[in-house]
């Protein structure tokens, strides 16, 4: 296959690379308009569809014109971004503004789409490095009381994790914390799903989330079971106006047990006896939300 047609790298007098007015070292590493996606530096986007592979590099690929958008505006390290022609202008100010130095890729539309199988929308794609792992008690010392947490269980759909991701950022969530049997939120289908709201979350990685549950617990911290099966007690009836961790698992089964037995109690959504469970992104937007109310948070947003 071809290689790329041209490469870019202007000196001082540029608007791309080097240093720009007055002085300001601009953050484009290179330029390159591509005709081919051959080379090491492009893998990420050629694999693209291997995310749990991406995910053992700590990368991982963002998609879409918000996406990227929301990608380039975080604090997260942004390692290149792959483009038609005409976002090149728009996206340049916000890759200029960053810290560190991104190499830019433009390419044809009808090639990126050869990355995915259909139809891009936008053709947008950036590859960033995954967040150095949270220790619990840093999140919970950066987060202002009451605190509210979220943890995740048996969450394995990537796609649904994306959709509780972003009700935990629409409702005040000050850190994600993800149990040993969840996929990441940094996959790229649920960085996808969440619509790049994951870049405003700190994320906590556990390989023992019962155990940790338990030493939020003793911190003070309440920890309430969302579960299908619990009898009696209703999200309403649960008090999370104190610092409080709302504790999710997948559709259908829940929390396992020992999840479960690590939290100080376990509530149900009342609903029709001919549905059984809720999506969890569906679900906790119902525990969010009702958690934000009773803050009285809910008239200040």
């Amino acid at each position: 296959m071809r290689r790329a047609r041209r490469a870019h790298r202007v000196g001082p007098e540029g608007m791309w690379g080097g240093v720009g007015v007055e002085g300001k070292r601009m953050s484009i590493a290179s330029l390159q308009t591509l005709e081919s996606l051959d080379g090491p530096v492009l893998a990420p986007y050629r694999t693209m569809r291997m995310q749990f592979e991406h995910y053992a590099e700590r990368i991982f690929v963002a998609e879409g014109e918000k996406v990227v958008r929301r990608l380039l505006e975080s604090e997260i390290e942004v390692l290149s971004v792959l483009l038609p022609e005409r976002w090149l202008e728009p996206m340049r100010p916000l890759i200029e503004r960053r810290a560190e130095a991104v190499a830019v890729f433009v390419a044809d539309k009808k090639l990126l789409e050869g990355l995915t199988g259909y139809s891009m929308y936008q053709g947008l794609l950036a590859v960033a490095r995954i967040p150095a792992p949270l220790p619990i008690e840093v999140a919970v010392q950066r987060s202002v009381r009451p605190r509210l947490l979220a943890a995740v269980d048996g969450l394995a759909n990537a796609e649904n994790l994306g959709a509780l991701v972003r009700s935990c950022v629409a409702f005040r969530v000050q850190a994600l914390v993800v149990g040993e049997t969840s996929s990441s939120p940094y996959l790229r289908r649920a960085v996808r799903a969440s619509m790049g709201t994951v870049f405003q979350l700190p994320v906590v990685e556990t390989s023992d989330l019962a155990g940790l549950l338990g030493r939020l617990r003793a911190s003070g911290v309440r920890c309430v079971a969302a579960h299908p099966h619990a009898e009696g007690r209703t999200v309403a009836e649960a008090s999370m106006a104190g610092d409080c961790c709302v504790v999710l698992g997948s559709e259908g089964p829940g929390l396992s047990e020992a999840v479960r037995e690590a939290c100080d109690e376990c509530v149900a959504i009342p609903m029709a006896s001919a549905v059984d469970s809720l999506n969890v992104g569906s679900a906790g937007a119902v525990f969010l939300y009702e958690a934000n109310r009773q803050r009285g948070w809910i008239s200040r947003m």
